[in-house]
């Protein structure tokens, strides 16, 4: 029988710090749990578990998930479902739990992009396979160019309506499409809460693009996907490719990214790390958390073990611009 789940009773003073989303009344934990890899139906269920039980206890209450999320499609939100009747019932409330729709999910021309019909039809999906009422947060996964902004911003907005999401967000969207979202959903009484992006040591876009200005002018949060630029920004590569590595692989790290200037790059940084008594990892995760605008950032996890880790980043020294 499987054992019961009791949540700490210490998960709210083992360490986690709270950060305003924007302004609103939401408060995001500085590290919260993505769900890209590691909590599909190719992944052992109970380590899945383990990590979100860890998670919480030590006060992660955001759980990012999408449709898409894996693999397969549609199994990361099928195990948090699952999570939700055996362990997390109870803590419901105080899970901020969010989704998104945009990428391809199902065949056909509705499966796909910022269309009402997708982006409505994919929520009601996503809450049959989490076993929830609501999400506390919805995003537009993705900019549709070819669907009116109107159409897809409307969409979020009758979703909040319904009551099917509490808040509503916009993940890669670029500069003046955003400003658009961000005035139209304030006219509809919908604020934007949050802004996801990909930010980290290696890949500045938002900052350069003017994404995180906006953010703070307007009151938008900013969440940080990506953070270690998918482990490039850990001691994973400082000596080469290892075997069992995600670029050995070649699924989403290419061994020719890997080049000797960037190589250069890594240990010059690791070694600023070093000096602060940091992992790369760490110093990677708090660079993000000292930016302007930044509320939380995402971090996945194979283990509880890199949790732990990840998780120091909390309590970092602020950053000089030193790199």
């Amino acid at each position: 029988m499987k054992e019961l789940y009791f949540a700490d009773e210490n998960r709210y003073d083992n360490g986690m710090e709270y950060e305003r989303c924007g302004r609103s009344g939401v408060l995001l934990p500085k590290v919260s749990l993505g769900f890209w890899h590691n909590f599909g139906s190719v992944d052992p269920y109970e380590r899945s578990r383990e990590i979100t039980h860890y998670a919480f206890d030590h006060g992660i209450t955001h759980f990012d998930l999408a449709n898409n999320y894996g693999p397969v499609y549609g199994s990361a939100e099928e195990t948090m479902g699952r999570l939700m009747d055996e362990d997390f019932r109870p803590y419901r409330d105080e899970l901020f739990i969010s989704s998104k729709a945009g990428y391809d999910m199902w065949p056909g021309p509705y499966g796909n992009w910022g269309s009402r019909k997708y982006l409505m039809a994919s929520l009601d999906q996503s809450l049959k396979r989490m076993k929830i009422d609501y999400v506390d947060l919805f995003y537009s996964h993705r900019y549709d160019p070819n669907t009116p902004l109107e159409e897809t911003l409307q969409a979020l907005v009758d979703i909040v309506r319904q009551g099917k999401a509490l808040y509503v967000g916009i993940s890669r969207w670029p500069l003046e499409a955003t400003r658009f979202a961000a005035k139209y959903l304030k006219e509809h009484d919908v604020p934007l809460l949050i802004y996801q992006g990909r930010l980290n040591m290696l890949d500045r876009e938002p900052q350069e693009e003017g994404i995180l200005d906006l953010c703070a002018e307007e009151g938008i949060g900013f969440i940080s996907f990506s953070p270690l630029a998918q482990g490039l920004l850990t001691d994973r590569y400082l000596n080469g490719i290892p075997q069992d590595s995600r670029m050995s692989k070649g699924k989403f790290l290419k061994e020719e990214m890997l080049t000797p200037e960037l190589l250069e790059k890594l240990r010059r940084y690791n070694k600023i790390a070093e000096s602060r008594g940091e992992t790369l990892a760490e110093m990677a995760l708090a660079w993000i958390l000292h930016q302007k605008a930044v509320t939380s950032v995402l971090v996945g996890a194979s283990s509880t073990a890199q949790l732990e880790k990840n998780l120091r980043c909390v309590s970092a020294a602020p950053f000089n611009e030193l790199l």
